[in-house]
Parts: structure tokens; C-alpha cells; sequence
């Protein structure tokens, strides 16, 4: 193979400087050792911040993400709700914080609009009668997942080339350069070889793992954080906890439902994460002390992502490492085309991806200037397929008594379904159960999967689709990602749903024996 820029690295970076980079008439080979957004980019609160979180902490990353938020707004509305953003406080929080935070956020061009307690009440029904403050900035929810894909949609139509279940295994150099790349495909074995111009390290929490292939040593840490899935969409707005960056303090309305986090805890690899029972106690706790009745809501799954971030000389609190962008070039390493982005906020993607893109142009003498600044980002069909709220929109528009729904949480009908399999045939991905839920809100509702699982794995037998104990295979492997995330939050309503699908698929399907 050979390509001008290999970038390694499938979530919002690497996809956004592909994009940038073909924008700019430059060929690239994206790889992902998984599958899109499956790292840091998709394990997040899907919060497009407003800046406002850093003015305290980190007041460059703070103005960049303001900046980003509002470019990306204009560029990608399709990725992005504007649901708009509280900062509030209750009795007990450090009230210097509370005077402080809008003259901070001056300092930083970052609007914070004053808000009495009760219009924040009237805006926000659910929040504490113990409020002492309340401000409005410009908080967005954004889907990573979509934002993801049609970066690479775009970068791939202008002749791209985009490899999932692709790892780096190796690098080959000679006279100071990467003349080879070794890739082996995770799921077959196969080995084939790269030749690039030049390449770009974008792998986030794995960024120290890949420049060590290269002989260079770079000191990662990997701050896990944990985060809840609430049954329901619990509020309008973004809420944020007016203090430091904490635990427990920010709650993301998307789509349906809404996300609570975030825990900060150190762990030694990126590789094994899962949430805690422990730290969903503490996230409810925290939470509700800023909107009571989290206390009694439904949870119906929890995730863990990590943090990529920097080793500094100085000891420092996780929280308090910045998230602002930063480009290492590894000329100083002795090795003259080779950079490596690690870091950063989903927030400031775009920005990150401009200035990788900025350094690899001066590198390859390309004078094309960067366009994702003006240039609107095309929405897909591919990236359509990921919208909350899409199954009863096509439901009701087709109106068509014999497309029956199959995943009756978030009303897919049959012909969304065929239309996600259709085009995992045309990417060439074969049509598994965890692939059209990877591409769709499949197993994503109140029921995680107890009644799609069954109706999707029989309706891609009667379509020819899968064959023998493929679909039961398929099915195990669904359910057990599903249970992941479940076990976390196994009380109350949650509980009960779970004890039905174990006596559905155990005892009365027999699934857990692989024999069946």
C-alpha cells in the first residue's frame, strides 16, 4: 500500500484531520485497531462545552473550546442539539467561587448571563430548592458517534481510505525516517505493509503505546471516568455544578435520555475499564445534590472511558492536567515524520485536527490553506442512522402497516433495519447483530436489548443474512456488551427488567449454554 499521510487513530481526531487533510487534496489511510469513536471519543458525556468548566483551571482551554463550540454549531448543526447551559450552585458551595465564576469567564470572552432562582426553577423544574445561584451559557449536547462518521465520509469521497479492525505492529525506519508500516487485521490475522510520506500518531489513550513502536517514549496518564445513563431525558438543559471540576457535577441531556458524570479515577492501562458500583453511588450522590430526584431515577446502564492525558513534571490532580490541544514532533526524537496529538476535548477536535494538519502541510511543502473552519460539514445517510429519534420519524412518515417495529424502545421499524444492513454489506462488514447496533439506537432503550435482540437476530434469519449458530453467537456477544453496562446499576425498575431478559434468554431460550 502507499498513501501520503497514514493516521492512526479512528475517533474524533484521527477522523477530523482526515477530513481536513483530503479537504486540502492530500491522500490519507486512516486505521482504527477497533472501530470508530470506540475510544475516548465515544466514552464521554457528549457535552459540547461552552468553556465555562475551565475558566477556573484551564483558561486556554476554556477560550478554545468557546471558540469551537460556536464554529461547530455553524459547521455541523446536524451533529449538535443547542440545548443551552446551567451553571448552578447550592447551599454549601464555596460562595467565592460562585462570585468569581463571572468575572472568569469575562476574562475568557465566554458569555455567563445571570439567572434568578426562579427562572432557573422555571426553567429547570427538577433542580434543588437548596439553589443560591444560577447562570446561562452556551452548553451544547453533540454526538460524537455521527460527528465521527461523516468526517471520514467526506474525507473518504475525496478518495480517502478508511481500515477498522487494523492494529500498528510495527514500524520499519531507515535515515531517520518511518519508511514502513506494519498493520494486522484484528480479526483475520492478516499482516500487509504501508508506505507513507508521513504519519500521525492520533490514538489517544493508546498515543505512548504507538510512539514506543517508533523507539520514542512518551509518558501517558489514564484517568478513567464513569458515567450513568438515565432511562429518560431527565432535563432540558446541560446542568453543571457551579464549583471546580468535581465528581457527579454535570448532567447531558441527548436525545431521550440524559447522562450524569463524571468520577476521575487513576488506572494503570486503557485496556480493561468498568464502572463501579461504588462510583454510581458516588455520582448519585453528588448529583443529587444539585437535581434531588436522580436519587429515584432509572438508570439503565453505565459506562467508563479514559482521559489521555500528558505526564508532567510537577505532580497534579487528573482534573487539573490541561485539556488543551498539543502537537509533539518527533524530529526531536530522530525520527522526522512522525507526530503524534495526544490529548485534547471532543469540544476542540476540529482545532486539534487543524493544527496537526497545518504541520503536515509545511512538512510535504503543501500550501493549501485549512477549510473545515468554513466548510459545513455534509451530512450522511451513514451518519442519519445514529440520530435519536429517527425510527419514529420514518415509522410515522411511511405510515405502512407491514413495516413492523423491532426494536420497539426506540420504534425501528423493519425497513430501518434492512437499511443498516444493506449498507454494512456496502462498507463490506458482515451484518451481525453488534454491528447494526454499533450503526443505530438497537438495544439502546429502557430494555437494553431484551426484545430487539431476539426480533433483529430472527429477522436477519428469515432474510438469508446469517446461517446455523451464527445468530446465537451473535446474540451471546450482543448481550453480553449489553450486561457490561447494566450490572453497574442493577436496583429498583432496572433490576426487574434484567431478572426478565435473564429468564427470557436463560430460562426459557437456554442461551447461556453454548451448546444451544
Amino acid at each position: 500500500m502507499r498513501t501520503q499521510v497514514l493516521i492512526i487513530g479512528g475517533g474524533a481526531t484521527g477522523t477530523g484531520l482526515a477530513r481536513d487533510l483530503a479537504l486540502r487534496g492530500i491522500h490519507c489511510t486512516l486505521v482504527e485497531k477497533s472501530r470508530l469513536n470506540a475510544g475516548a471519543s465515544g466514552r464521554n458525556h457528549g457535552l459540547l462545552h461552552s468553556g465555562a468548566r475551565y475558566v477556573e483551571t484551564d483558561p486556554v482551554a476554556a477560550k478554545q473550546c468557546h471558540e469551537e463550540n460556536i464554529l461547530l454549531k455553524k459547521i455541523a448543526p446536524q451533529c449538535i442539539e443547542d440545548t443551552k447551559g446551567l451553571f448552578v450552585a447550592v447551599e454549601g458551595d464555596d460562595e467565592n467561587y460562585v462570585a468569581d465564576f463571572p468575572h472568569l469567564c469575562a476574562k475568557c470572552n465566554i458569555p455567563a448571563e445571570p439567572v434568578s432562582i426562579e427562572d432557573a426553577m422555571q426553567l429547570e423544574p427538577a433542580l434543588s430548592p437548596r439553589l443560591i445561584a444560577a447562570y446561562k451559557v452556551d452548553d451544547a449536547s453533540v454526538e460524537p458517534y455521527r460527528l465521527c462518521v461523516e468526517n471520514i465520509s467526506e474525507a473518504q469521497s475525496l478518495g480517502s481510505q478508511l481500515l477498522i479492525s487494523t492494529r500498528v505492529t510495527a514500524f520499519t525506519k531507515r535515515a531517520n525516517r518511518i519508511v514502513t508500516t506494519t498493520l494486522t487485521n484484528t480479526m483475520t490475522g492478516k499482516v500487509r505493509k504501508v508506505e507513507a510520506d508521513f504519519v500521525v500518531n492520533a490514538g489517544g489513550a493508546w498515543t505512548g503505546e504507538i510512539a514506543e513502536l517508533a523507539g520514542i517514549p512518551i509518558k501517558m496518564l489514564y484517568s478513567k471516568g464513569s458515567l450513568m445513563v438515565t432511562g429518560h431525558r431527565f432535563t432540558n438543559h446541560v446542568v453543571n455544578r457551579l464549583r471546580k471540576p468535581g465528581d457527579g457535577d454535570i448532567v447531558v441531556p441527548g436525545g431521550t435520555v440524559s447522562i450524569l458524570g463524571t468520577t476521575s479515577i487513576r488506572v494503570q492501562s486503557p485496556e480493561v475499564l468498568y464502572p463501579t458500583i461504588e462510583e454510581m453511588d458516588h455520582l448519585v450522590e453528588e448529583g443529587a445534590a444539585m437535581l434531588p430526584s436522580l436519587q429515584y431515577a432509572r438508570f439503565i446502564r453505565a459506562y467508563a472511558g479514559i482521559r489521555p492525558l500528558l505526564e508532567l513534571e510537577s505532580p497534579m490532580d487528573d482534573r487539573s492536567v490541561s485539556r488543551s490541544l498539543a502537537l509533539m514532533d518527533h524530529s526531536k526524537n530522530g525520527v522526522e515524520n512522525f507526530l503524534s496529538v495526544p490529548g485534547g476535548k471532543l469540544t476542540t477536535y476540529r482545532l486539534m485536527a487543524e493544527k496537526a494538519a497545518d504541520f503536515v502541510c509545511e512538512r510535504l511543502g503543501v500550501h493549501e490553506p485549512c477549510r473545515t473552519k468554513f466548510d459545513p460539514l455534509p451530512p450522511t445517510s451513514a451518519g442519519e442512522l445514529s440520530e435519536p429519534g429517527l425510527g419514529p420519524k420514518v415509522w410515522v412518515k411511511k405510515n405502512d402497516p407491514g413495516d413492523r417495529v423491532i426494536c420497539e424502545c426506540e420504534i425501528l421499524p423493519e425497513s430501518l433495519i434492512s437499511t443498516i444492513i444493506n449498507s454494512l454489506k456496502v462498507e463490506q462488514e458482515r451484518p451481525s447483530l453488534l454491528n447494526i447496533a454499533e450503526k443505530s439506537r438497537v438495544g439502546k432503550g429502557a430494555c437494553q436489548g431484551t426484545f430487539c435482540g431476539a426480533g433483529i437476530t430472527a429477522y436477519l434469519y428469515n432474510r438469508g443474512d446469517i446461517h446455523g449458530k451464527e445468530g446465537l453467537d451473535d446474540l451471546r456477544a450482543f448481550l453480553q456488551e449489553r450486561w457490561k453496562g447494566e450490572r453497574p446499576v442493577l436496583w429498583r425498575n432496572q433490576m426487574i427488567q434484567a431478572e426478565l431478559k435473564e429468564s427470557f434468554y436463560c430460562g426459557l431460550c437456554g442461551l447461556e449454554n453454548e451448546g444451544a
